[in-house]
């Protein structure tokens, strides 16, 4: 016979009681935020919202979900787009939306210890004015937090220089799905000593583990950074670009962003963006270097585009003058981030191709979303330089629920797996990609995903179903 103490409402109730009144929201309490991410998906209410402040309130929080066999999914700032950090109905949501702060600076060993609900900004922000500079950069970065990067194994725009998130991490604090805390704030640079273990938990989207802290590698403070918008006649033109600016530029290269003209179009003509080059190219392509002498590097940036003039590679280019040109040109490409109001309801799509076939892709991709779909539309735009393409596609006056994503994905994946590349370079597989992750991983590798699940998570509450 079940005890009144026994419910899980109850158990939470407890948990309250133990952590405060803010740590634990249930039932009404529970906020539209934390019930769903950024992904093109229907928001689905958790039995209840946990909110710790600390490792320990975590495995406190892990205790009583598996005590009440309640399946429990971490959230950090929810900008996902595969619903990996989404909850579903009788679960509950374990938010790290107050674990904020950065911890320390180290200047010596050039690293910071953050907690895992800090949004990217403000790491990045803590970072300029300790006369630092943290690489990882992307559109959400007001929004996202760092432990939700590191979960995903977040790219972003300056991969081509520094790699993804899992380069730029040295240490970590994770809670495992029993509530062992496991804290590993390792600052060195080399340490052999055994398994890497944070590798296990930086790009396994909340599935083995819950990240509470981290030790982030920082770098020297760019003291210049040039950037450029390129227009080029045709994809030959951009690989030849890309080439040269390895070659030419060397370690200054620190973004390569390549957008169709079917973006361009979309940016200008519906979103407004007034860019300094013309539309009527085949392809645009915006470069930035950043190095560590204004004086010297300015005018080498601007002689290889001189160079790069002359030979005919470049059909037309526009260089920033000023920091805030730079950033305008950014705009550019972070203009993206506005698509839900600028394009209405559509699905997201981040995929990964050997860099030679992306505009076969682009354009046989686009050939069948319009044939296969009534009426679909897409554009195509990416980090070029490492391999990433992303797109989105939608039919326009089909609210998101009516979008056909089912035809859209068996189309887009189906191309990708011909092609050889991978369903998502960044994003993440959550639920909405599981079904296609055979079409990039084998399945002994599933096999053996399915095996690391289970050593760690047995009962599997902790975010089951997704990924795997």
């Amino acid at each position: 016979m079940t005890t009144l103490l026994e419910r899980p409402e109850d158990m939470l109730r407890d948990l309250r009681d133990r952590l405060g009144p803010q740590a634990v929201l249930i039932g009404n309490e529970v906020p539209a935020r934390n019930c769903n991410d950024w992904s093109a998906s229907l928001p689905q209410t958790p039995l209840a919202v946990i909110r710790p402040l600390d490792a320990a309130g975590v495995a406190a929080a892990i205790a009583t979900c598996r005590k009440a066999s309640l399946p429990f999914v971490p959230q950090g700032g929810l900008t996902g787009l595969c619903r990996g950090a989404a909850p579903e109905p009788g679960w509950v949501a374990i938010s790290l939306e107050r674990m904020t702060g950065i911890e320390e600076i180290d200047r010596a060993s050039a690293t910071m210890t953050v907690k895992a609900g800090t949004p990217l900004e403000t790491i990045q922000r803590a970072a300029d004015e300790a006369g630092f500079f943290f690489p990882l950069d992307l559109g959400s970065r007001g929004s996202c937090a760092i432990g939700g990067n590191l979960s995903t194994n977040a790219g972003g725009n300056r991969v081509i220089r520094y790699g993804m998130t899992r380069e730029l991490v040295l240490g970590l604090e994770v809670v495992l799905p029993d509530g062992t805390v496991i804290t590993n704030l390792n600052k060195l640079m080399k340490n052999n000593a055994g398994y890497d273990l944070k590798h296990l938990f930086i790009g396994s989207e909340g599935t083995l583990g819950i990240i509470t802290r981290v030790v982030l590698r920082l770098f020297p403070k760019p003291r210049s950074t040039m950037a450029a918008l390129c227009a080029l006649k045709d994809y030959a033109a951009v690989v030849a670009l890309l080439d040269a600016a390895r070659s030419g530029l060397g370690p200054l290269l620190s973004a390569f962003e390549v957008m169709w003209p079917d973006y361009w179009e979309v940016i200008t003509a519906r979103a407004g963006v007034k860019p300094p080059i013309a539309a009527g190219h085949g392809l645009y392509v915006l470069v930035e270097a950043q190095g560590t002498d204004e004086s010297i590097d300015a005018p080498r940036f601007q002689a290889w585009l001189e160079e790069l003039m002359e030979r005919g590679l470049l059909a037309d280019a526009a260089v920033a003058q000023s920091l805030a040109q730079t950033q305008k040109f950014w705009a550019v490409r972070d203009i993206c981030a506005e698509f839900a109001q600028v394009l209405g309801p559509h699905i997201s799509y981040d995929i990964g191709l050997a860099v030679a076939r992306m505009d076969e892709f682009a354009a046989r991709c686009k050939a069948a979303l319009a044939d296969g779909i009534k009426g679909c539309e897409s554009v195509y735009y990416g980090h070029i330089g490492d391999g990433n393409l992303h797109l989105v596609s939608w039919v326009t006056g089909l609210p998101i629920e009516r979008q056909p994503k089912e035809a859209m994905d068996a189309i887009i994946y189906g191309l990708v797996r011909e092609m050889g590349g991978s369903v998502s370079a960044e994003h993440g597989i959550g639920t909405l990609k599981k079904q296609w992750l055979g079409h990039a991983r084998s399945d002994a590798e599933i096999a053996l995903m399915r095996t690391l699940k289970a050593a760690l998570d047995p009962d599997h509450l902790l975010n089951p179903g997704k990924v795997i």
